[in-house]
């Protein structure tokens, strides 16, 4: 079941709940969002998408060099495009990059030299080369010169060759662009007794980084980082260096990427120290290290991420009941005076909490306070997770000593959760509506011939995260099966969540059974190994009782993890906050009423804008409806239109997370609410099969496209062009979906990369200039994802031509199009 605030009363003491407190008279300083970076995370211009990208507040990447060897894309300057577009902060330009083997191979100062010209003086001469920073060396402490040696006199030797070339190096960088930031030494792990002797030398011969760099790659990191900071800070003291910018560059292991619970532990410590931090590269380039499905679908890691960009003002103390220790309860927490708001992220451990904030200031939130809590939940690298759910909406009262007490039952460890407190106002908050649920591991259902695996835990902690550390594998023989035996509440229909893995190479299958009855087809699309979880859904009617949902080998195999299954309570309303969405210009908050959605109300004015993050499970059509006192203008996808308060709106949006911006002369807005499921009434869809080929394009048999063929060997050449005819019954902005797929891939010989690539198409409509859209790699042939590309057409007929000149663009199964206004 989710986490809920009790009802009040003696009935609802928990026994022993762990205390985390927040005092909000204790600031630490305005918020940096300095620990949601990554390396690697980003791939092409495009992918991931802008969309998931703006929202998070990026303040800084790590990146190849154009045209570097060591993985087939990430170029820091191909990349910096999208980055910067989305508000992006700067970018680490890993220059060893250049080189193709791993660990680098050593040729020498001489042979890297001419390369570190090369970088620098591509950098240096772009627009926003002061947004860049130069990292000339990757992991010294292991690659090139073994500065980890126990043995002092080899240490010695080794450190003195390094600093004779960090030296060189610098200097060179410095010839070439006297104004770069150049960080290091950037170690696989902290080392005190190479930084103490680096800070000397930096000093001496005045080469000193303007960043300060290392890597935070354990477990045993959620430990002991405070003391590896606090120590380094003494160090800069003691060798008289004023206190320098640091980026842990690369940080937290693949147990703990796409898991809320366990990010929120990394970030806090980030956070509160004021570092800069860059999640690891541990698979593929291009979903922020782990959080992006697909190329626009959050997980429950991105929308951590996306409540940590959403935090303003000073952060303020947190104690955690165990500090700085691994997988314990942790959190961080801000206040902003000016908007009258506080946030606690917290998370990492099983079990009842009672969050106490202190020092709740009355001259800024009254006597009473809205406590609105929702969780994150763990959706898998590669599961889609709609927007958080609210868990509860109420009102406490601040105690006499000025504190606000949140109990929160029932947590579950790999969640990550969220309270706000708001002005209490008149009125009462909407209750929250939170459906039944229940999850059941596969590794405690009945298994036939199938075996139990245990991954990713503190002494495997590179293994791949897995509910409850355990999955069940090798699903591979003819009778392997999974049995479920679950409880429901009552009759209805519920949705049934399966955690898989699926590296069949294409799309597989499994036989769904309830009670005996005759079974139904599963279908998993492919994920990139049977470790790398994604999350399938399906519908099943169940009476209230017992029922045996047993889960049968199918075509290929299938790796189970968990099952959830979750009341249907029909079309989902999801009520956006307006007061917790992003802003510019200058709204002012209204908090005399905690009505509706308890957080009060945003009011806009002229030059105003709040901008939402709208959650879509697939595409199609929704029901947007802004809960507004005056008219206000929305924006979406290039559109704009106007909606009177309250009025629904039918609006297209593209599976994963829209952007839909709102303006006003004067209103005060309350949320903006979603509801729906993708409606395709009054779409144009036109199969490959309709559009007229050229130049080697040609139609190819597929039983898994959509009317079983999709146009194939598309572009490499100017000639070879799909082009399809579209009938708008009338003019204006549309959205055009591309079914697509294709596995394009370069072995780098890395065996914990994959190096998937990118394809482009460009896409003309009508005679106007044709657009570069990108296509990520769908992890197979088979497997058909979307990409949502917004187009102007006239009414009538419209010619739209796919190709791409020089490469290969991707496999295209069909095209769908939906005004943006339905």
């Amino acid at each position: 079941m989710a986490a809920t605030l009790p009802a009040a009363g003696p009935a609802a003491a928990a026994a022993d709940p762990q205390r985390l407190t927040v005092d909000l008279d204790a600031s630490e300083g305005p918020v940096m969002l300095g620990a949601n970076g990554s390396l690697y995370g980003l791939s092409d211009d495009g992918v991931p998408s802008d969309a998931v990208m703006e929202p998070l507040k990026i303040t800084s990447v790590s990146q190849k060099p154009e045209g570097g060897a060591q993985h087939p894309n990430g170029d820091a300057l191909t990349v910096s495009k999208s980055f910067f577009r989305t508000g992006g902060g700067e970018i680490n330009v890993m220059m060893q990059d250049i080189y193709a083997k791993w660990p680098y191979e050593d040729l020498g100062i001489d042979d890297y030299l001419p390369k570190v010209d090369k970088i620098v003086k591509e950098i240096s001469a772009d627009q926003n080369s002061d947004r860049f920073v130069y990292i000339p060396f990757n992991e010294p402490d292991q690659i090139w010169y073994k500065l980890d040696v126990k043995d002092q006199a080899q240490y010695e030797k080794n450190r003195d060759r390094f600093f004779k070339d960090w030296k060189t190096v610098y200097q060179r960088i410095r010839a070439i662009d006297p104004d770069a930031r150049i960080a290091g030494p950037n170690e696989a792990a902290y080392h005190t007794r190479l930084l103490k002797d680096f800070l000397a030398f930096t000093k001496r011969e005045n080469v000193v980084p303007q960043v300060m760099t290392w890597h935070e790659l354990g477990s045993g990191s959620l430990r002991d980082f405070q003391a590896h900071y606090d120590e380094y800070r003494k160090l800069e003291r003691e060798a008289g260096i004023a206190p320098l910018k640091i980026n842990i560059d690369e940080y937290a292991n693949r147990r703990d990427l796409s898991v809320p619970g366990q990010l929120v532990q990394w970030v806090s410590m980030f956070e509160r120290n004021k570092v800069f931090a860059n999640m690891a590269y541990w698979d593929a380039a291009g979903n922020l290290s782990g959080h992006v499905v697909r190329s626009n679908i959050p997980n429950g890691g991105w929308w951590l991420f996306r409540w940590y960009a959403g935090l303003t003002g000073n952060t303020v103390k947190v104690t955690p009941p165990q500090p700085n220790t691994v997988d314990t309860l942790q959190g961080l927490a801000s206040l902003d005076t000016s908007r009258r708001q506080a946030q606690v992220l917290l998370g990492g451990a099983d079990g009842d909490s009672d969050v106490v904030v202190k020092n709740v200031p009355r001259s800024v939130f009254g006597r009473t306070v809205t406590a609105t809590v929702a969780e994150a939940s763990w959706s898998g690298y590669e599961g889609q997770h709609a927007a958080p759910r609210v868990l509860a909406r109420t009102k406490v009262k601040v105690a006499g000593d000025g504190s606000a007490t949140v109990p929160l039952r029932g947590l579950h460890k790999m969640s990550a959760y969220r309270i706000v407190l708001t002005p209490g106002g008149s009125g009462s908050p909407a209750a929250a509506s939170v459906p039944w649920s229940a999850s059941y591991e596969a590794e405690d259902a009945a298994i036939t011939d199938g075996k139990v695996y245990t991954q990713g835990t503190v002494s495997n902690a590179n293994g791949y995260a897995a509910s409850g550390t355990k999955d069940v594998g090798s699903l591979n023989q003819p009778g392997s099966k999974v049995a479920f035996t679950v409880e429901v509440p009552k009759d209805g229909t519920y949705d049934l969540a399966v955690l898989y893995g699926n590296q069949s190479g294409g799309p597989a299958t499994q036989k769904l059974t309830v009670d005996g009855a005759d079974p139904v087809t599963v279908t998993y699309p492919s994920t990139e190994n049977w470790t790398y979880r994604a999350k399938s859904d399906v519908r099943v009617r169940l009476k209230a009782g017992t029922h045996q949902l047993v889960l049968a080998k199918g075509d290929a195999e299938v790796t189970l993890d968990r099952i959830d299954l979750t009341s249907d309570t029909g079309a989902a309303l999801t009520s956006y906050e307006a007061t917790l969405a992003d802003i510019s210009g200058k709204p002012s908050y209204d908090y005399s009423s905690s009505a509706g959605v308890g957080t009060g109300a945003l009011v806009l004015r002229s030059g105003d804008k709040a901008v939402f993050d709208v959650y879509a499970p697939r595409d199609g059509y929704y029901t947007v409806t802004p809960r507004t006192s005056a008219a206000v203008g929305l924006a979406l996808h290039g559109e704009k239109v106007t909606a009177a308060p309250g009025r629904p709106l039918r609006l297209y949006l593209v599976a994963g997370n829209n952007r839909v911006a709102m303006t006003s002369g004067h209103a005060a807005v309350r949320s903006l609410d979603v509801s729906g499921d993708g409606s395709t009434s009054g779409t144009l869809s036109y199969e490959g099969a309709s559009a007229t080929l050229a130049g080697g394009a040609k139609l190819v048999d597929s039983p898994h496209a959509s009317a079983g063929s999709y146009i194939g060997w598309l572009g490499n050449s100017p000639s070879s062009t799909a082009e399809f005819t579209v009938t708008a019954p009338r003019s204006g902005r549309y959205v055009m979906v591309v079914h697509y797929a294709h596995n394009d891939r370069r072995d780098n010989g890395h065996a914990y990369n994959t190096d998937i690539m990118s394809r482009t198409a460009d896409i003309r409509v009508g005679g106007a200039p044709p657009q570069k859209v990108t296509f990520k790699n769908t992890w197979s042939w088979d497997d058909y994802w979307t990409v949502g590309v917004p187009v102007d057409l006239a009414k009538g007929a419209n010619k739209v031509t796919f190709g791409n000149t020089t490469a290969w663009a991707p496999n295209i199964d069909r095209i769908e199009l939906g005004r943006v206004v339905g």
